[in-house]
Parts: C-alpha cells; structure tokens; sequence
C-alpha cells in the first residue's frame, strides 16, 4: 500500500500509454484499477505508507530532470546573475514539452561540456523508462537511484574533499567504477585502506562516533548543552544554559554566548544526524530584541550551508524557532536500529 496524492500528479503517466507522444502533457482522470508508473518519492516512516508520484525526478550531479515541469530553474545558492543565466541558457536548449531542468548548486562554474553530457544522459535515462515502462509486469522496478554512498558523493561539494576511504573491496570497486564514468576528476580521490593491525573504524573512531551522534545530549564548550528527542511527528531540540551562567554578572550577555553556540552546533547536529521535517529549537530566553534578530541571522547563514533543503521558518511568540528541513533519507538513529 501507498499513498498517491491526485491533486499533486496532473498528469499521471499510464502504463498502456504509448511514448513518444506528439500531444505532450496530457490531464488524465486516474480511475480504480488504472495502472500508472511512479517513483518512491517518500520511505515509509513507521505507521506512515511510503508516498509515491507521478512526477518522475532524475538526479544528477549538476542537474535534475523534472517530468510535469517545462521549466528551468536555477538553484537559489547560485547568487551570481551572469552564472545564472549562462546555466539556465543551457537547460533552455534540451527542456521539452513533457519536462524541465532544476540545475543544481555544483553546476556553478562547472565546465559546460560536463553539464551538457549528463543533461543528455538524464534525458537518455527518462526516455528509457518510458518505453520500456510500458512493457513491464505491475509493481516492477523499472529505475533504481544510485546506492546511499554513490549519492552522497555526487551530490556533494568534492572540491572541498580531499578523501573517499573504505575499506571494503566491494564499494571500492562500485565507488570506482561510479567515479571512472561520471566524475574522472575525483578518482585520484578514492583510496582502499588496507592495514591488518589498525582498522579504518579504529583509526577515525568511528564507532564512538556514531555512539555520541544518536546519545540525546550535545555539551557545549561554553558549558551549556543542547537535548535532541526526535518524534514521529518532528523534532525538539533544547538549549540549556548548564554550567554557563554560575558566577556570572551579565546574565542576558552569557544566554546569547549560549545561544550563538548553540546555534552553530544545531546546524551541525541536523545534518549529522540526517534531521528533516519539523525541527523544533527551544533557544534560551532573551530579553533584547536585538540579540533574537542576531541569533536568527546567524541560525539563517549556517543553514544555507546545508545540501539539502533546509527552511528557516520564524520565531513564536514562546520564543520557539520553527524549521524544516526536506526529507531524504531515514535519520541516522533510525537507520542504525535497522542496521
């Protein structure tokens, strides 16, 4: 079971539909018993059935393809004007009538060779699923995305890398072989750690790691600390001023140290932890209007550093900042309980 939502899919794609079609976009009323091909768009969470549409999306590392969308976008971090129109001049030239392009943050400077082949090969891609779709059984895998790892490496800022390092044989290999045909820039990149006496997991701490990104309390240097309890329904994060505020004069000056910090090691733990959704912070209470502005300002920029989405909402009127973060994957404690 699934849940597919008919006001947000205008134009499902059945599977008796034959392709190429010269009537382009067509609005169909999905009756009972019709068959469509949809991508998973959302995992199941729990009691939740995963979500699935008809809005095809094919992901590359500079571009995505949007089926429904005979548009082109420009990703909102790419702030140069000159850049941006450059980018959105290429995608002008391949977009059609059934799709468009959002080009995406890693396109930014990138050489237009490179941009222009995966453009072709998502289109490649798209046209595939379409003519073989049709042919397929009910409920069969016509496209699968890249393994986790690939994604996070495509989809990544690699010029800031300096290192890919496993050491396991098998994802070396498909690691390789994902850099030899789409990113040869970065092949020099990969490394296979093979060491008898000392194990990759030990060397980086790996498993101590983990531990403490899934433990609920974060300690601050400033010696306050943050609690992090995710729900079903959206995540808590609290500030605490601990240890902070013994002995000192300037109250009001130390909750805005706290907060300042804490602002900072919030935006780490979101992405650490892989939080999305409803992200909830309970910042310490400040007097000044203008310590609340500074502290949003600030919470904003680290926000805009994150890869993924991730929505700088509004502070209530309880002092509760309000954020939203776009679903991907499952957040790491999830995804170790699985494990």
């Amino acid at each position: 079971m699934c849940y597919y939502s008919l006001t947000e899919n205008p134009y499902p794609i059945m599977s008796n539909a034959p392709y190429p079609s010269e009537k382009g976009l067509q609005r169909i009323e999905v009756k009972a018993g019709d068959e469509l091909l949809v991508q998973v768009v959302k995992e199941d969470v729990k009691t939740k059935a995963p979500v699935v549409s008809s809005n095809l999306n094919l992901t590359g590392k500079y571009v995505a393809l949007t089926y429904g969308k005979s548009l082109v976008g420009v990703s909102a971090k790419i702030n140069d004007d000159k850049e941006r129109n450059r980018l959105k001049n290429i995608g002008h030239e391949y977009r059609s009538k059934e799709y468009g392009f959002i080009i995406r943050t890693n396109a930014a400077n990138a050489p237009e060779d490179k941009i222009r082949k995966e453009i072709e090969l998502l289109i490649e891609s798209y046209k595939s699923i379409r003519q073989y779709g049709i042919h397929k059984n009910v409920f069969s895998m016509i496209y699968q995305t890249p393994a986790s790892y690939i994604c996070d490496i495509r989809d990544g800022y690699t010029q800031k890398v300096d290192e890919f390092v496993t050491d396991h044989k098998d994802l070396y290999e498909h690691i390789k072989d994902y850099l030899t045909e789409y990113q040869p820039e970065d092949l020099n990149k990969l490394r296979f750690y093979e060491d008898s006496l000392l194990s990759l997991t030990n060397l980086y701490g790996l498993k101590e790691k983990i531990e403490s990104a899934i433990k609920p309390y974060v300690w601050l240097k400033s010696g306050g600390s943050l609690v992090v309890q995710p729900t079903e329904a959206l995540t808590v994060i609290d500030v605490n001023t601990g240890k902070a505020v013994d002995g000192k004069k300037k109250v009001q000056e130390t909750f805005l140290k706290v907060n300042r910090e804490a602002a900072k090691e919030i935006a780490k733990q979101i992405r650490l932890r892989n939080l999305s959704g409803i992200i909830i912070i309970d910042f310490i209470d400040m007097e000044l209007k203008s310590n609340k502005e500074l502290l949003m300002e600030e919470l904003k920029e680290y926000f805009k550093k994150d890869p993924i989405k991730t929505t700088l909402v509004d502070m209530t009127a309880l002092g509760l900042v309000e954020v939203t973060r776009k679903k991907v994957r499952k957040p790491l404690h999830e995804q170790i309980t699985e494990f």
